[in-house]
C-alpha cells in the first residue's frame, strides 16, 4: 500500500511540474538567456573600458614626454587626443597638462582659460589643484578682492586645501605693496603646525625675506667680467681691458670710422692724414 501512494505522489507532482512548465518555461528560458546575455555584455564592456584606459594611458604618457623635452606643441595637441577620447579621469588630467603647456609658453591667459573649466566641473580632487593654479596666475594681474572671492571655496577651516589659498593670498598682499600684513601671514603659515611642510617652509623663507628688507632695490648687478683671452697673460689681459674701457669712455659721442679718410677727430688732433682737425675756418 505504502508503495502505491508514493507512485500516484510522483505522478501528482510531474503533473504539476509539467503544468506550470508549460505555463512559464518560456519565460524562464528567457530569464536565463537574459542573465547570460547580461553577463557576458558585461565582460565585453569591462574590456573595452580597460582598452580606453590602457590607451589612454600610452597616449598621455607621450604626451608628457614631449613636454619634459620641451616640444610643448607636440603635447598640447596630444593632451588633446586624451581630452577627447580618454575616460573621464585622464581626460580631466589631460587638461591640466594642456594647462601647463600653455603656462610653460606663457600663454597665460589660455591656461588660465583650462584651469579655471577644470576648477568649476571637476568634482574630485583635481578641482582644487586646478583652482590653486589659476590662482598663482591671477595673482599677478587681478586684485586681491578677485583671487579672494576665487578661492573662498578653499579658504575655510574645513577645507585642507586652506592653507595653500592662504599662502597664494598673502603673495597677492606683497606683490600689492602690503609688506606688514603679507609677512604677518606668511609667518602665521610658518608656525602653523598643521600646515603642510612644503607651505611652512615657504612661508617662512618669505617672512624672513621680507622682515629683512628683501623687497628694497639695493642698486643693479655690475657687468660680469670679460671673457678670458686663450694664451695671453692675465696682467696684459687687464692692460687691454683698462685700454678698452679708456677707448669708449674718451670717444666722442658720433665719431666717424677711423678709416675714413679726413675723418674728424677731437679738437686739435690730427686726423688720419696728418692735418689738424676740428680747427675753425677763417
Amino acid at each position: 500500500m505504502t508503495d502505491i501512494f508514493q507512485e500516484v505522489e510522483e505522478d501528482v507532482r510531474r503533473e504539476r511540474f509539467e503544468k506550470m512548465w508549460k505555463q512559464y518555461g518560456d519565460y524562464i528560458i528567457a530569464g536565463v538567456a537574459a542573465i547570460a546575455v547580461g553577463v557576458a555584455g558585461y565582460k565585453l564592456w569591462d574590456k573595452y573600458q580597460y582598452q580606453q584606459r590602457l590607451e589612454a594611458s600610452r597616449t598621455f604618457m607621450q604626451a608628457e614626454q614631449d613636454a619634459n623635452t620641451g616640444n610643448v606643441q607636440a603635447a598640447t595637441a596630444t593632451f588633446g587626443k586624451v581630452v577627447t577620447s580618454g575616460p573621464g579621469g585622464y581626460a580631466t588630467v589631460a587638461k591640466l597638462g594642456q594647462a601647463n603647456s600653455q603656462l610653460a609658453t606663457d600663454n597665460k591667459a589660455e591656461a588660465l582659460t583650462i584651469y579655471k573649466s577644470v576648477a568649476e566641473k571637476d568634482g574630485s580632487q583635481l578641482g582644487p589643484v586646478a583652482r590653486i593654479r589659476a590662482a598663482w596666475i591671477m595673482v599677478e594681474t587681478s586684485p586681491k578682492s578677485d583671487v579672494e572671492a576665487w578661492l573662498a571655496p578653499l579658504n575655510v577651516e574645513s577645507n585642507a586645501w586652506r592653507y595653500m589659498a592662504r599662502e597664494v593670498l598673502a603673495y597677492a598682499d606683497y606683490r600689492a605693496g602690503q609688506l606688514a600684513s603679507a609677512e604677518t601671514e606668511f609667518r602665521h603659515l610658518a608656525d602653523d603646525k598643521d600646515a603642510p611642510s612644503g607651505v611652512r617652509g615657504r612661508s617662512n623663507a618669505m617672512a624672513i625675506f621680507i622682515k629683512a628688507g628683501g623687497d628694497r632695490n639695493f642698486g643693479t648687478v655690475p657687468k660680469p667680467a670679460a671673457p678670458a683671452i686663450e694664451g695671453v697673460p692675465p696682467e696684459l689681459q687687464q692692460q687691454i681691458q683698462q685700454a678698452i674701457q679708456q677707448q669708449q669712455q674718451q670717444k666722442p659721442q658720433g665719431a666717424a670710422a677711423p678709416n675714413q679718410p679726413g675723418a674728424p677727430g677731437p679738437q686739435g688732433a690730427p686726423g688720419p692724414q696728418g692735418a689738424p682737425q676740428g680747427q675753425p675756418n677763417p
